[in-house]
């Protein structure tokens, strides 16, 4: 604890992704498989920058 005052560090940021993982996990509900929900998790946290295709007109 005297270590995190003297550095001024917080846990902030790791609070506010538990938060965003729950509500994904209230979003899930009714999910058969842990599978489906670790995969949502990963596509709306991953960092990945999917980029659909877009139709020609």
């Amino acid at each position: 604890m005297l270590r995190t005052i003297r550095l001024g560090y917080s846990n902030a940021r790791l609070e506010a992704f538990n938060n965003r993982i729950k509500v994904t996990i209230r979003m899930a509900y009714g999910f058969h498989h842990v599978g489906n929900l670790i995969a949502l998790v990963m596509l709306r946290y991953g960092g990945l920058d999917i980029h659909l295709p877009q139709p020609t007109i």
